[in-house]
């Protein structure tokens, strides 16, 4: 059986990590990251990549639910996988509930090195609001924005060098008058995406089957 990839940019690293530790050896077709800032964006994007994919028995889509992305898509000639899970954070702490866990004393905004380099980001946001309407402008309007946040919470998956993250982080926790604070990160997830078994943490949807909101939610009904 012939399987394939589909994965986020913003994952790499992690996804790199996980495949090496399970012994993973299948083809990755890299999405570029940011596109879900788009309406339709990045579903449109997935769906270019899923139409190209021939000769293929199985598809394992390395992303998380961002904004629905996946509803409407239709694989082709093949089964396609993909994780329940909100976004690529949820991926990388391992579950949706480790995820409310943490934010219970205090809103916390998640960034890994991914969504740092990849991703516009809320501090590549910040630094766009000094250059146009200087910085005490844009620290007042920062601050309303992010006044239910209290952390900057760095995600720790192991698959990067974490004291050279922490360093380039501490000037985005200074920026955004956030907390910072390293959370543990997990690959369970991703591991299991490559693994198996599907169960209920994931979406498997059949040759030609588009993607409606029932395969998503039905699980939690």
């Amino acid at each position: 059986m012939k399987t394939v990839i589909v994965a986020c940019q913003t994952i790499q690293d992690e996804l790199r990590m996980a495949m090496g530790e399970v012994g993973c050896t299948y083809p990755v077709v890299w999405i570029e990251s940011g596109l879900h800032l788009e309406p339709g964006g990045l579903k449109k994007r997935i769906q270019e990549e899923l139409s190209r994919l021939t000769d293929v028995d199985l598809v394992l889509m390395a992303f998380g639910i961002c904004g629905n992305c996946f509803v409407g898509v239709t694989p082709g000639d093949y089964r396609m996988v993909f994780p329940r899970a909100d976004d690529c954070i949820t991926l990388m702490l391992g579950s949706d509930r480790k995820r409310k866990e943490i934010s219970q004393d205090g809103a916390t905004y998640f960034l890994t090195k991914g969504w740092l380099k990849y991703e516009k980001n809320i501090w590549a946001e910040y630094r766009e609001a000094v250059e146009r309407m200087g910085q005490g402008r844009a620290d007042r309007a920062f601050k309303v924005m992010l006044q239910h946040y209290r952390y900057l919470g760095l995600i720790e998956t192991g698959a990067y060098d974490m004291p050279e993250f922490l360093g380039q982080t501490q000037v985005v926790a200074q920026d955004l008058k956030l907390e910072q604070q390293v959370i543990p990160g997990s690959l369970r997830y991703i591991k299991k995406l490559l693994t198996g078994p599907w169960d209920e943490e994931f979406v498997t949807v059949g040759p030609r089957e588009t993607v409606l909101l029932e395969h998503i939610y039905k699980a939690s009904q």
